[in-house]
């Protein structure tokens, strides 16, 4: 009788799956280091088991150098199917761009009012409308900055204004003041020249005092600018010095 198949299944019997792992482990062994001395390869085998016990079987080259030629393989071939599918997603995104520029560029002619002819009704009617709504914004932007700029003139003018009130008061008082010295400047001007040509002035500046005789005169200036005469007497022990008879006629008189 011939052998039968095997339903390749997850065996159940623990005994009978670690008699068939042991019996097959052993045999993929045998088959590595077969084909690697038939055939003159690098052959790498790991295996762990289900308690996580390790088996492995490397040729003459070692299991560190397959492993190392392994990963540059490996991470040569990562890079280059990376690198197909970048080239790939370039020339995607390549292609699209370039059919929105296509289209940006021809609505933008449009809306220059160029190349209308290959348009339907509908299509120029929605063109129209789009006019219309772009043109409505356009001018509430223009409105709104006309406003902006108005109301800042507005007050840049306030503000002049009030610094030119400000510099009017001031230059109002400034005035007054210029008005009150020249004034208290006139008005002692006018006193100097009026006291100097009064005779009693002079004669206060020439004859402060005049002793004649047994007496002596002191003339000042009184209260309401007229002249007083001040005698006043004095004892005189020594002997008086004899007066002109002019003089004494002059002080008579």
């Amino acid at each position: 009788m011939g052998r039968g198949r095997v339903q390749l299944k997850r065996i159940e019997n623990k005994i009978n799956r670690q008699v068939t792992f042991s019996k097959r482990r052993s045999g993929l062994l045998k088959k590595a280091h077969e084909i690697s001395v038939l055939c003159d390869a690098e052959v790498a085998l790991i295996v762990f088991s289900t308690k996580g016990k390790l088996f492995e079987y490397s040729t003459d080259s070692g299991m560190d150098r397959i492993l190392e030629r392994y990963e540059r393989y490996s991470y040569a071939e990562r890079e280059l199917v990376t690198t197909e599918i970048d080239q790939g997603n370039w020339s995607l995104e390549y292609s699209k761009l370039k059919s929105k520029i296509e289209i940006l560029q021809k609505n933008q002619r449009h809306f220059m009012g160029e190349d209308l002819q290959s348009l339907s009704l509908k299509e120029l009617q929605n063109l129209e409308q789009q006019l219309d709504v772009a043109l409505k914004q356009i001018r509430s932007r223009k409105n709104q900055l006309m406003y902006e700029s108005i109301s800042e003139l507005q007050k840049k003018e306030k503000a002049l204004q009030e610094q030119n009130n400000k510099l009017g008061k001031q230059l109002k008082e400034k005035e007054k003041e210029v008005a009150a010295q020249q004034q208290q400047a006139s008005q002692w001007d006018q006193q100097v020249t009026q006291g100097q040509s009064s005779p009693s002035f002079l004669l206060s500046q020439s004859l402060p005092n005049l002793n004649i005789g047994n007496g002596s005169y002191q003339v000042r200036g009184g209260n309401n600018g007229n002249e007083e005469e001040i005698r006043t007497q004095t004892t005189r022990t020594n002997t008086a010095t004899p007066m002109p008879p002019w003089m004494l006629r002059h002080v008579n008189e």
